[in-house]
């Protein structure tokens, strides 16, 4: 009997526990990651920051942030000499030079490539997620599907009706790492979950999958929860079943 009451309290406790370490561990990773950026940023701008104009040198504890403000400040201002005419001469004159350096042009134009498809509103990086079986017959992976472009693959292995498509394979917990795969369209399995979603779920290493949608099949105009079964193969139409009404019955 004395038991009962001691296993309920700590079950309680345990509880308690567990609630505040779901509210607490996200916002202290947060918290860090966001901390530890401010000062790699700091770090790397402060040191070219003049004395007289860094608050370090008048205040007796130095001040986070203030490196990533003035590197936000430069970046902008950057960006707003480079859309000018001389402005975009001189980045050109740069990439000129950088395009003469065997090994720096092709580090500087990937890169430049990836940012750009990635900040640019008219690239899409990816189209969809989807579904392909891999690594054998009845396993299947989370996939994004990426724009579907004419390249010498697509020249070379396209089948009639059945082209190649190229897909990103992620890994898990870490998205940015994974496999680019050209499959074939048929073998790819599209889903209506979106990318933030299909990152959510490789992230969490599928423990947070979105919530799914049932989808509303009409019916002479009016929405229904489930679906419609299609009859059996091979089987007619079914006739109508009279009904009989209580005065059409004969009376015993």
């Amino acid at each position: 009997m004395s038991d009962a009451p001691k296993t309920s309290g700590m079950t309680r406790l345990r509880n308690y526990f567990l609630t505040g370490f779901v509210v607490c561990a996200p916002l202290a990773i947060t918290a860090y990651i966001a901390w530890s950026f401010i000062g790699w940023v700091d770090s790397w701008v402060k040191p070219y920051i003049p004395a007289r104009y860094n608050p370090d040198s008048y205040l007796p504890a130095p001040v986070p942030g203030f490196g990533l403000i003035v590197a936000l400040i430069l970046i902008t201002l950057i960006g707003f000499l480079t859309a000018n005419i001389v402005g975009r001469a001189i980045v050109l004159f740069g990439e000129r030079l950088l395009g003469r350096m065997p090994l720096v042009r092709g580090v500087y134009g990937s890169l430049k490539q990836i940012f750009e498809t990635v900040l640019s509103n008219k690239g899409n990086m990816f189209r969809q997620v989807g579904l392909v079986e891999y690594p054998r017959k009845g396993v299947w992976s989370l996939v994004f599907v990426a724009s579907e472009k004419e390249t010498e693959i697509n020249q070379k292995l396209d089948q009639e009706d059945n082209p190649l498509i190229a897909v990103f394979m992620p890994c898990t917990p870490n998205p940015t790492t994974g496999f680019l795969m050209y499959v074939p369209k048929s073998d790819v399995v599209l889903l209506d979950m979106t990318i933030e979603d299909g990152a959510k779920l490789i992230v969490s290493a599928g423990l947070v999958a979105p919530e799914v949608k049932t989808k509303m099949v009409t019916l002479n105009g009016k929405p229904i929860g489930v679906q419609i079964a299609n009859p059996p193969v091979g089987a007619g139409p079914q006739p109508a079943r009279k009904s009989r009404t209580a005065s059409s019955r004969p009376n015993k």
